[in-house]
């Protein structure tokens, strides 16, 4: 049996916490931090301010990064590695931003590219509210993010809630709104339950 390296992917909606957990986590399991490229996609902001030719390169910008960052192909042998993003969660954005023609190109893309890619160990998913998705949008002053509006964070977040419950790993389920992740009880409850998950076969 050959050993593979295991991943534990951090997904939710845009400003839920994802990166900070993921850089906590990775420093107290501990683990190697796999990062998202957003800064280095030239794409991005214009696809979120209006730009629809931007939107599908956008896309498989990311798709890409994703196959370069998680390729099996260059994946340790073992260990632990944390991401703050999931290479489930592209779909969701594609739904959303392209038309009929562009996603049936990026699904077709998606599906050959799919198999490169180490499958996670087990999925953090991270949720909040709209209203503190948007009130940490705020904070965080991104210029392109104020494009996302109360119906697309809702749109987001019903759409994580479908992968969910189709995901083939362990999946463990965080309220933002409920648990203060950036304490130490809500932090040392949710390493207590990464750690029990990681034990199990």
């Amino acid at each position: 049996m050959v050993l593979t390296a295991r991943l534990i992917s951090v997904i939710g909606p845009p400003a839920v916490g994802k990166t900070t957990l993921a850089e906590w986590l990775a420093g107290a399991v501990p683990a190697e931090l796999v990062r998202e490229d957003y800064a280095g996609n030239p794409f991005l902001a214009d696809s979120y301010t209006g730009d629809r030719q931007a939107c599908l390169p956008a896309q498989l910008y990311y798709l890409m990064s994703r196959v370069s960052q998680l390729s099996r192909g260059a994946w340790p042998a073992e260990g632990l590695l944390v991401s703050d993003y999931g290479f489930c969660q592209d779909r969701i954005y594609a739904a959303i931003k392209l038309d009929d023609d562009e996603l049936a190109l990026y699904d077709q893309l998606a599906a050959r590219l799919a198999g490169l890619v180490v499958a996670p160990s087990m999925v953090v998913h991270l949720d909040a509210s709209v209203a503190t998705l948007q009130s940490r949008i705020a904070a965080r002053g991104r210029p392109f993010e104020r494009a996302m509006d109360e119906a697309f964070l809702s749109q987001i977040r019903g759409s994580y809630d479908n992968i969910e419950g189709v995901l083939p790993c362990p999946v463990i389920r965080v309220d933002c709104d409920a648990a203060d992740l950036l304490a130490s009880p809500g932090r040392d409850s949710l390493l207590k339950q990464v750690q029990a998950a990681l034990q199990k076969p």
